[in-house]
């Protein structure tokens, strides 16, 4: 997967989910569903045509794919096959929206016993990002099944992990054979060292749980927190797998 690729699902994924959490908040104050959906589409819409735009040009920049004509528009040289979803973006969908239904539904309810408190425990045990939100949470004196969300996203981000991980030899061949037909302007190594750049950062700030003491306890009351609990780990173990596989196509091929 070229960056430009890489960057265009990020910030699609970003824009959506953003918006249904704006859409769960504006409904939760009263706002009419009619009225709030329009309002927040638009703005969802454009800034995913920003993002896509930037994204686009980057790509294009990259130079025609073998067989392409020179100098072919943009949209001559979309391909179909780039808009049919691999399995591992299936699986990465579903996870967002089982995510999204916990914070949205299912976390709100919860009291941290059962089944929600025993998960709880063992991803506090597990992840030192877990606890640090739950110590940041703890401070703030909130919870409303926040800590539960954050503990069954990072379960999701384990379970993609080891299930995309069983697949990264395929995925390295793939693009292989993608880098054939249209070599990448960074290069495979160059990608693969910038990927693994912002995984550890990633890591650092998520799973080690960094970043959570740098957010005000308004933020987490607001659409900040929920893409800092029910996003970002997902992403980071996206982008983790996103830089195994780019380091393995950078290899040469056994």
């Amino acid at each position: 997967m070229g960056i430009a690729r890489l960057l265009a699902k990020a910030w699609v994924v970003f824009c959506i989910f953003s918006g249904a959490h704006a859409l769960r908040i504006a409904l939760a104050t009263g706002q009419p569903l009619p009225s709030a959906a329009f309002s927040i589409g638009i703005c969802v819409l454009l800034f995913v045509a920003m993002g896509l735009l930037f994204a686009g040009g980057f790509g294009v920049a990259g130079g025609p794919l073998a067989g392409d004509r020179p100098g072919a528009p943009l949209i001559a040289r979309l391909k179909p096959r780039y808009l049919v979803p691999g399995f591992d973006e299936i699986v990465f969908m579903v996870f967002l929206a089982l995510s999204f239904t916990v914070q949205a539904v299912v976390s709100p309810t919860t009291v941290g016993s059962g089944v929600p408190g025993a998960l709880e425990s063992a991803l506090y045990f597990a992840i030192p990002g877990e606890r640090a939100l739950v110590d940041q949470l703890s401070l703030c004196s909130m919870d409303g099944g926040r800590a539960f969300a954050g503990a069954f996203t990072w379960l999701l981000a384990l379970i993609y992990l080891a299930s995309a991980a069983s697949r990264i030899k395929l995925s390295a061949g793939l693009m292989r054979l993608e880098r054939a037909g249209r070599p990448d302007i960074l290069g495979p190594t160059l990608r693969a060292f910038l990927l693994g750049c912002v995984a550890v950062v990633g890591i650092q700030f998520l799973a080690m749980g960094s970043a959570y003491p740098w957010f005000a306890c308004s933020a987490y009351t607001d659409i900040t927190g929920a893409l800092l609990i029910g996003l970002f780990p997902l992403m980071l173990v996206y982008l983790i797998v996103a830089a195994l596989t780019s380091l393995m196509a950078a290899s040469p091929e056994n």
